[in-house]
């Protein structure tokens, strides 16, 4: 039932924009009014809670109130709730001032016409688009079209592996293909205590997760040459490439027996993380999970690339990641866009950006800001590295954001029938993505 309720506000947004459209700003992308009065701002859940999100960010806004008087109610949203309260918001005209978006669902949003462009003197005022990282930057909106939103947090997948459980099992470096990475995984899922359990698993990863499940199919996807969208702008969920690189996931449950089928049930990256932490188990995949496990004490790891289907891959089947991030964006109709504008401004300057992505672990979305030595590691280069060479942007089209529902739920539906005791083929999967391509057809 949730399904279908996220398409008919999705459908509410795309019926939504040639009226909100004509509400934008003027041509020239000026923003009229006074800085000052309070601003309303709706950030997304990055570190280990959302009570240590509104530690991190108080920092932030107190810097930005003393510097202009502008009073920030905020509220922290977890993932899970996010974006059916922007569409909510979208569909009722009642909102934040400002908002964080996963840059996933950029052009979704865009097409709903809700949203400020950054085009003319906004763009400029926020120092125009050289500052910011160019993958990063494309994915705020439709190609040609000016963006209404701007990268924050810039993101990328990598393997995170237990270097004390690698070395006592003699593995000298992380895997870096997918058969690989299966053997040294089956090679980590053992009964440590002899009790006819296995107590630590090779692999950790959150089969609820909605964002997670179609990240990876979008991943797996096109390093076995299969893509979400035909090339008229189609679903097309089913294709042999996707379905592949499906299965070996799902299989990780399944016929690989690497991971645990309690995590069906984790529904966002902290609990997997949580999972490593704790010994559970010796890999798993993430994006930004430092301070998470800094949090638990954990030292013993490190960050690889993704493995691929074949280790010197290139183009799309070298693909390790999507190019990841939360960008940042201001509502149309806001009644306080210029204080709305300096905030915006405060949060993508250089100073904010090294203190915000050091406290959260991600990367930087601006340029100059990778001089600072906060980021000068071995894990910042290694994402920054798979940020620019090794990921693509997810599918650039107005329903993305239906896709993610739709295949991210025929995912998580596939493990639960595997942490059931079902046994769950390839074609299995095939007819679970095939009937995700048909929801999303029906629904226009």
């Amino acid at each position: 039932m949730k399904t279908f309720k996220k398409l008919a506000a999705a459908a509410a947004i795309g019926a939504l924009g040639l009226s909100l459209a004509a509400c934008g700003g003027s041509d020239d992308g000026a923003v009229e009014g006074e800085v000052g009065g309070t601003i309303k701002y709706w950030a997304t859940n990055q570190g280990t809670s959302v009570s240590h999100d509104e530690e991190v960010l108080a920092e932030s806004i107190e810097r930005f109130t003393e510097e202009t008087g502008v009073e920030v109610d905020l509220e922290v949203i977890p993932w899970s709730d996010l974006y059916n309260r922007i569409l909510t918001a979208v569909s009722s005209g009642e909102g934040p001032d400002v908002l964080n978006i996963g840059n996933t669902w950029a052009v979704s949003l865009q097409s709903s016409g809700a949203f400020m462009p950054w085009e003319g003197e906004a763009l400029e005022a926020i120092g125009g688009e050289e500052r910011f990282v160019g993958s990063s930057w494309a994915t705020g909106g439709a190609e040609g079209e000016a963006p209404t939103s701007v990268p924050l947090y810039a993101l990328s997948y990598s393997l995170y592996y237990n270097t004390e459980m690698f070395a006592d099992a003699g593995i000298d470096a992380p895997p870096a293909t997918w058969e690989e990475f299966v053997d040294v995984a089956q090679q980590l899922t053992l009964d440590t205590d002899d009790d006819g359990e296995t107590d630590q698993w090779g692999v950790s990863l959150a089969g609820s997760s909605i964002s997670n499940n179609s990240h990876a199919a979008f991943i797996r996807g096109l390093q076995h040459g299969g893509e979400l969208y035909d090339a008229e702008g189609n679903p097309d969920f089913g294709n042999d490439g996707v379905v592949a690189g499906v299965n070996e996931w799902i299989q990780l449950m399944g016929e690989n027996g690497v991971v645990s089928p309690s995590n069906a049930e984790l529904v966002n990256g902290v609990e997997m993380v949580e999972e490593f932490a704790a010994g559970n188990a010796a890999m798993f995949f993430d994006q930004a999970p430092g301070k998470v496990l800094s949090a638990r004490d954990m030292e013993d790891y490190q960050a690889a690339p993704v493995p691929m289907v074949t280790g010197d891959a290139t183009g799309l089947e070298g693909t390790q990641s999507h190019v990841a991030g939360i960008n940042i964006s201001i509502f149309e109709n806001s009644d306080n866009k210029a204080s709305a504008l300096e905030f915006v401004k405060h949060l993508t300057s250089d100073e904010e950006q090294v203190y915000l992505n050091s406290e959260y672990s991600s990367l930087p979305a601006i340029t100059s800001a990778y001089d600072d030595e906060a980021f000068q590691s071995e894990e910042i280069q290694l994402k920054k590295e798979i940020l620019a060479d090794h990921a693509q942007p997810m599918p650039l089209y107005p329903s993305e954001g239906q896709m993610e529902t739709l295949v991210g739920t025929a995912v998580k539906d596939l493990f639960a029938r595997v942490a059931q005791g079902q046994d769950v083929t390839e074609e299995d999967v095939r007819k679970a993505l095939e009937n995700a391509s048909s929801q999303m057809t029906a629904a226009g």
